[in-house]
């Protein structure tokens, strides 16, 4: 059963028989709003770029986004760039596989992040969402909505903790501006 997260909210990423997640997925998935013109309605495509910060003790160690597509310890791989989002209608646009048990110790937080690479902002952005999913068996865990509509690029969406022997996540849902990952790091910090 999916669990709609608000912001703010957490949940302990363990199946629901007991027992933790060996691995998960984060999905991203957005469409491009439809604007209205002098002609009708009409859309521009939007490439949106998920990012995974690997943080241990506050400070940002590694980083996976589409150039670094994998983490240097291979615990966290992303699927590849969507240029245009939508192509799923409700599927993920893009992915970041994160292999818990792998996960070196030292890291004790992975943020991730949406940006608006050529700077759209997220008016132009309609259902927009990450979401968890148990990458065992494909099952929903949990989903964030991203609200849209707002003048900034980008957004800190959720964050992937250590919590006790197993692991959290946290919807945050914070807009930002930044085109890239190393342009969001004053806005993540916060959320450390």
């Amino acid at each position: 059963m999916t669990v709609n997260m608000t912001k703010g909210q957490a949940i302990s990423l363990e199946k629901q028989g007991g027992g933790s997640l060996s691995s998960v997925r984060m999905g991203l998935g957005w469409q491009a709003a439809p604007r209205r013109g002098l002609f009708g309605s009409r859309t521009r495509e939007v490439d949106l770029d998920a990012s995974a910060v690997l943080f241990a003790d506050k400070q940002p160690v590694d980083v996976v986004f589409f150039r670094h597509l994998v983490s240097d310890d291979g615990s966290v791989r992303h699927t590849g760039d969507n240029l245009v989002g939508g192509a799923g209608q409700g599927g993920d646009d893009e992915s970041i596989l994160v292999d818990l048990q792998r996960v070196p110790v030292h890291i004790d937080q992975i943020v991730f992040t949406v940006n608006s690479f050529t700077g759209q902002t997220f008016q132009e952005v309609q259902n927009a969402f990450c979401r968890i999913v148990d990458e065992a068996n494909g099952q929903e865990l949990a989903r964030y909505t991203l609200d849209g509509g707002g003048q900034y690029t980008a957004q800190i969406m959720a964050k992937v903790h250590r919590a006790g022997s197993g692991w959290q996540m946290t919807a945050l849902g914070n807009p930002a501006n930044g085109r890239t990952f190393q342009d969001l790091m004053p806005a993540i910090l916060p959320h450390l």
